[in-house]
């Protein structure tokens, strides 16, 4: 079974985003082992820099060898569904890699969890709040897979 990994800073809070990301998970792990990592957001009495560099440390030591990281971020390469799916393929492929995508917190990603990414991506030129971006990125690997077995979820 193919396998992804999602390192993300900060639990879901609000009802809604906690119900959507359900729905995908629950989806997404009908076609692949899905190991989800929840990284504890930065102490908020930290200034920004300090906090993200906190949250950073955390992710830094989340990841394994086995991990292919791919940073969400908004200043990352973007795709069609299409091409996600096609970019999605090699690392599936790689029985000793698995796909690790990174969400940071509510000021992304600090420079040293970037630097560990051999890709950099973005969900869209627009800025989302990380709960969203969780969703939406959830929906896209699933939307990605229905592509590349040919199911009707893809039109």
């Amino acid at each position: 079974m193919r396998s992804i990994r999602i390192i993300a800073v900060g639990r879901l809070k609000t009802a809604h985003w906690k119900t959507a990301a359900e729905h995908y998970l629950t989806r997404l792990t009908r076609a692949f082992k899905v190991e989800e990592t929840i990284i504890k957001d930065g102490n908020a009495a930290l200034p920004p820099l300090e906090r993200n560099a906190q949250e950073g440390a955390r992710i830094v030591a989340a990841l394994t060898p086995a991990d292919l990281a791919v940073c969400m971020d908004e200043t990352g390469r973007q795709f069609t569904s299409q091409q996600f799916s096609a970019f999605l393929t090699p690392m599936w492929e790689n029985a000793n890699l698995r796909p690790c995508f990174i969400i940071g917190g509510a000021y992304g990603l600090s420079d040293e969890v970037r630097g560990k990414a051999r890709h950099t991506m973005a969900l869209s030129a627009m800025t989302f709040p990380h709960e969203m971006a969780r969703v939406v990125l959830y929906e896209q690997l699933y939307r990605a897979d229905a592509i590349l077995r040919g199911t009707p979820y893809h039109h």
